[in-house]
């Protein structure tokens, strides 16, 4: 049941990626260009995001389990430290420059040919590097 959920959840999320215009790069970069020719858009995919998931956030607020019976991790740190900061720098600088983030990326490795394809192992290559370059960097307290 839990991979069944997964599977539609993720071809839900990756249709709705592709039908909103995320996997489109121009329309993205577009939408980060706010000192050019801004493409205002992609507001409302964001504002679809953000509303739905606030109640949801709230609901599952009040539950001890998710409906499939796992247990819900509990919330993130709020914190903002210098690797969120780092971390944020270096994901915005990927996406403006190539006008894809993750989720993305993967919605559109079956139309986007061997740039999208060397993209996304690209990707996994420099999160998988991540760990151990993480743990190069000296943590404050």
């Amino acid at each position: 049941m839990r991979n069944l959920s997964s599977f539609i959840s993720g071809s839900l999320f990756g249709l709705g990626l592709i039908i909103s215009g995320m996997t489109d790069t121009v329309k993205v970069q577009g939408w980060l260009d706010i000192f050019g020719d801004w493409d205002p858009t992609l507001a409302f995919v964001l504002g679809g995001a953000i509303l739905p998931m606030f109640f949801t956030w709230q609901y599952a607020k009040r539950r001890q389990t998710s409906f499939l019976g796992t247990t819900l991790p509990e919330p993130p740190e709020q914190k903002v430290g210098r690797n969120l900061v780092i971390g944020s720098f270096l994901f915005g600088a990927g996406w403006g420059l190539a006008g894809l983030c993750p989720g993305p990326a993967m919605a559109s490795l079956t139309f986007n040919g061997t740039s999208g394809a060397l993209f996304f192992a690209s990707m996994v290559v420099g999160m998988w590097l991540a760990v151990p370059l993480k743990r190069r960097i000296p943590q404050t307290a």
